[in-house]
């Protein structure tokens, strides 16, 4: 999808981020994880605090939410980039031109229709075509299994879906924005406390492949940097937003240890009322998904469907919609539990359970517990991790249609909720994510 294409004019929020903004100042706010979690309110969740561990350390990050590049005197990441530039293909271009392709028009941008990028926005291509880089996970090596996960978190008032999953014993991949970690940290922290799996899902969430490599380094960099910062552990897989991805992203992901998860299926739950978008067709992606498991479309392979962890709506869509998507799958597990990889971080005191574990009702095995790092330690991230390819991927993609359900559980209107616009110079998707917490305790940080 191209943000460009789903553009639409809506009136800034700035009464909600200015009320934000103070309430980082006044707040006293949770101090620790535990705090955090036990909030029920979720103007209270989205009220900004400040998180030493983190909110110390700002000088050493890029702006929050601003395309990531190497923060000047940070020779550590200097030397990694050097280190591994020789590995990125010098015959792949930057796609498109900045600002427009930031947000996904590649207007005027003329690519060989061979596509020799592997460039998964142009033609879904998940197998690449370079030497030496991993195939992309977009689907799951287990039949009639579903990798669950929710992209864009951690949002600020996510307390009553995680609550949720904890009811439910349920697990999921958790795809984190690294200047969300920054704004949210002690809800970065609930994921590995809760036993969830954590992903890469960038700095900025910008079209990856119309970035520079060194800005790509960058994002993925202080992404890695800030979860190991909030949380104490460093992850060894990444989801591009938007799935925009080529052999070039791929190979600075590769050397940093990162193996790509994207997906087949779709269920768009983050459109609704935008651009004409309705609710109504998210719940028919959601039933057509499950109509297909339940005719028998994965029982040699199971799949993989984007949803979003963004705002009220989308969080909400998850909930309705569990009870309908554990009846058409035999299993639902995060993608790292489906591929066996037990050791999901650099971190080797924190483990996942395998599959049939997991499957056998062990869904948590070791390392739960948050160790956020002091100010003065720094992740190693080695070009080291468990492969998760596998030898049967291709390189189709489906997406869903749709009937819409209106049963199930819903959050309150929240502070996340999609109708908390943002200017109408920004894309829906980005202005979804701002209101949504982005910028909440931003004051705090920035100080």
């Amino acid at each position: 999808m191209r943000w460009s294409s789903v553009t639409r004019s809506s009136a800034p929020s700035f009464a909600f981020v200015a009320l934000s903004l103070v309430s980082a100042v006044v707040a006293q706010g949770p101090t620790d994880e535990a705090s955090e979690a036990a909030i029920k309110d979720p103007y209270q969740e989205c009220a900004g605090y400040n998180y030493d561990p983190v909110s110390s350390q700002s000088s050493k990050f890029p702006t929050n939410w601003q395309v990531a590049q190497i923060v000047p005197g940070d020779q550590e990441a200097t030397d990694k980039w050097n280190s591994i530039q020789s590995l990125v293909p010098a015959n792949i271009q930057v796609k498109g031109t900045q600002p427009a392709s930031l947000m996904g028009d590649f207007g005027g941008f003329n690519y060989d229709p061979s596509d020799p990028d592997c460039w998964w926005t142009n033609t879904k291509c998940s197998t690449p075509k370079h030497q030496g880089i991993p195939a992309d996970i977009i689907s799951m090596p287990e039949p009639d299994t579903l990798g669950y996960g929710f992209d864009d978190g951690p949002n600020c008032s996510h307390n009553a879906f995680y609550d949720f999953l904890q009811e439910k014993n349920q697990k999921a991949t958790m795809y984190y924005i690294g200047s969300n970690v920054q704004n949210q940290p002690l809800q970065a922290q609930r994921a590995v406390t809760d036993g969830h799996e954590i992903c890469v899902h960038t700095w900025s969430h910008h079209y990856l492949t119309a970035l520079t490599s060194e800005q790509v380094f960058a994002e993925f960099w202080y992404t890695l940097k800030m979860i190991k910062l909030a949380t104490g552990v460093t992850p060894t897989c990444f989801r591009p937003p938007f799935g925009d991805v080529d052999d070039r992203v791929r190979a600075i992901a590769n050397a940093l240890g990162l193996v790509n998860i994207v997906w087949k299926y779709d269920s768009n739950d983050w459109r609704a009322d935008y651009d004409g978008y309705t609710e109504a067709q998210v719940d028919q992606n959601y039933q057509d998904f499950i109509n297909t498991a339940n005719g028998g479309a994965f029982t040699t392979e199971g799949a993989i469907m984007l949803t979003h962890e963004l705002n009220n709506f989308t969080m909400s869509e998850a909930m309705k919609f569990y009870s309908q998507l554990q009846g058409a799958f035999k299993h639902i597990v995060p993608v790292g539990v489906g591929y066996n990889r037990t050791q999901p971080y650099l971190e080797t005191n924190y483990g996942l359970p395998s599959f049939e574990q997991y499957i056998g009702g062990q869904t948590t095995v070791s390392g739960s517990a948050v160790q956020p790092q002091s100010s003065s330690s720094s992740a190693s991230l080695s070009s080291s991790s468990q492969s998760l390819s596998t030898a049967s991927q291709t390189s189709s993609a489906t997406s869903g249609s749709a009937t819409p359900s209106t049963t199930g559980s819903s959050l309150s209107s929240d502070p996340g909720s999609k109708s908390n616009g943002a200017a109408s110079a920004m894309s829906p998707r980005f202005g979804a994510l701002l209101a949504a917490g982005a910028f909440v305790g931003m004051l705090v940080f920035s100080a």
